[in-house]
């Protein structure tokens, strides 16, 4: 999940910059003196502390480091940084260090938290890294919801009641199979970007993936992980990132991974649910299937399928065939065959046959969740369909808010907040910043030379770069894994951007999917969670087993 992913067509990013400016203690330490060099920022020094979780009856002690990795803003200037993210003597870097913190070279100082099970060989011990998306999220939502030690209880799908929340043990960890790292995006978490132009250096589609890129370089070297085997794990806009920094990490750093965990994928972006575009039907028919399961959830179908996967696999082929041949006429469609359609989707859905018409057979995300549940004056959840909330206008065409955010983000806040500060002991005084502040400053789409992406988010799309990764590394296999009730990145949309990706036909058999009864986050239900945990150790090991 990410804190703001709006309709891309209206998304706007901006940033702040705020050092931290004191080390992690039991106890707030006296603030240190200003650097007397630019480049000289003052982070709070590494956490260690250790913990055990219990996962299928096997008690893991692990050891928790919580801290800061600088990265420079191109290769050749992270060259010149030290391990302590300060620039080596006699480099360039070294040599024009300006006095002025502003005009310093831009340097992005990634907050993370590294979990490490006690006694593994580091050799024989895969290394997990994870993160969200937004663009702009920190990884608070996958470090506590997903397979982390601890996690945030969030039971059923209403709106959660105040603090006290409950920050427990998670059966679920994936420690009793990899060794896990949660990062978060330069200039979030207790992360910064400093240094003249920062934000052009590190927020954009290419120059976010090298940041990451450069960070997981530093972080096998820092904790000699060169040659333990490697995943990625990214949710949301972390599954963009995903493409592209695998593609890097193969193709620019020969780093092979040994797999890519995508979780509510989003890579060609033509295909997001929440754009209107005239001649362009793709996400109408994608995000169908979703619409479908959302009414079989909520049982507003008549009559009712008895289980929900036979019901989509029918949508589906509906979706793909009569539904996509209709939309494709355009005007030339007969008043007869859109009536015949209309019924159709009306049987799926719910929604009205007249209100299908009206919307000329496509009603896009935005409209679903407003008229979806417009009848009880409420708002359809986004993230995840099974919420519902009171609509804040009852005269406005979309859905206006989240309720899934509105039920859950708070508890996120306030126990990743305690959580660092009083178990990890780290950044006792410093400000934890889950989402980037952009202050108006835009997300570079473009990506770079090779060209994608120009035009803003709405002509974006990654495929190419997994498939590049994927021929480079004939072995890498990928994990694609996507809830039903998730309509801010459909299933089917994902399933149909793997399916169309430019590889070898013996190359598909390298993708896996795994779809959830739940939302965009699906490890916020429990069972979900399970699943989850199962199905990724599942995966870790026969990629494993098969690699060798």
């Amino acid at each position: 999940m990410q804190i703001s992913f709006p309709a891309l067509a209206a998304l706007v990013l901006g940033s702040v910059f705020v050092l931290p400016t004191a080390p992690a203690q039991d106890k707030p330490a006296t603030r240190p003196a200003l650097p007397e060099k630019a480049s000289e920022t003052v982070m709070p020094p590494d956490s260690t502390t250790q913990g055990s979780v219990e996962v299928s009856g096997q008690r893991i002690d692990y050891t928790a480091v919580a801290g800061i990795i600088t990265v420079g803003a191109s290769d050749a200037e992270d060259a010149q940084l030290g391990p302590d993210g300060v620039p080596l003597p006699g480099t360039q870097l070294a040599l024009a260090e300006p006095k002025n913190p502003a005009e310093a070279p831009p340097l992005a100082h990634m907050f993370y938290v590294a979990y490490f099970k006690t006694g593994a060989n580091a050799e024989d011990r895969p290394v997990t890294f994870f993160y969200n998306g937004g663009p702009g999220s920190s990884t608070m939502w996958l470090h506590l919801g997903s397979l982390g030690p601890k996690y945030v209880e969030t039971p059923g799908d209403t709106h959660l009641p105040g603090a006290p929340y409950k920050l427990v043990d998670n059966p679920y960890c994936l420690l009793d199979t990899s060794d896990e790292v949660f990062i978060d995006m330069p200039g979030t978490g207790f992360g910064r970007i400093t240094g003249k132009d920062a934000g052009k250096a590190f927020w954009g589609l290419e120059q976010d993936a090298g940041a990451f890129a450069r960070f997981i370089s530093r972080f096998l070297t820092k904790y000699n992980r060169w040659n333990s085997p490697k995943f990625l794990f990214g949710e949301s806009y972390g599954t963009t990132r995903s493409a592209v920094l695998a593609d890097m990490l193969e193709n620019q750093y020969n780093i092979d991974l040994n797999g890519v965990m995508l979780l509510g994928e989003i890579f060609n972006f033509t295909t997001f649910a929440g754009l209107d575009r005239p001649g362009v039907d793709l996400p109408y028919e994608l995000a169908l299937p979703t619409y479908a399961a959302t009414a079989w959830y909520h049982k507003k179908l008549n009559p009712q399928p008895p289980q929900l996967d036979p019901f989509i696999k029918q949508v589906e082929a509906f979706s793909l065939g009569e539904y996509m041949h209709a939309l494709a006429l355009g005007n030339a469609i007969t008043d007869a065959e859109k009536q015949s359609v209309a019924e159709k989707i009306n049987q799926y859905t719910g929604l009205p046959v007249d209100y299908i018409l009206k919307a000329n057979l496509r009603v896009d995300a935005g409209e679903f969740r407003k008229e979806f549940a417009d009848q009880k004056d409420l708002t359809t959840g986004r993230y995840d369909t099974r919420f519902l909330g009171p609509t804040l206008d009852p005269l406005s065409e979309g859905g206006e808010y989240d309720p899934q955010s509105a039920a859950i983000s708070s508890a996120y806040v306030a126990m990743i907040n305690s959580y660092l500060r009083n178990t990890l002991k780290y950044g006792a005084t410093e400000t934890y910043l889950p989402g980037a502040l952009f202050n108006g400053a835009r997300w570079d789409w473009a990506e770079g030379p090779r060209g994608r992406g120009i035009g803003g988010a709405s002509g974006v799309n990654v495929s190419s770069d997994l498939a590049d990764a994927m021929k480079t590394n004939p072995h890498l296999k990928v994990m694609v894994n996507d809830g039903y009730y998730d309509l801010a990145t459909p299933f089917f949309a994902a399933q149909y951007e793997e399916e169309h990706l430019p590889i070898p036909a013996d190359l598909t058999k390298n993708i896996e999917y795994n779809w959830y009864e739940s939302g965009h986050m699906a490890y916020v239900r429990d069972e979900c969670r399970q699943q989850l945990h199962d199905r990724v150790a599942a995966f870790i090991n026969s990629t494993l087993a098969t690699g060798r």
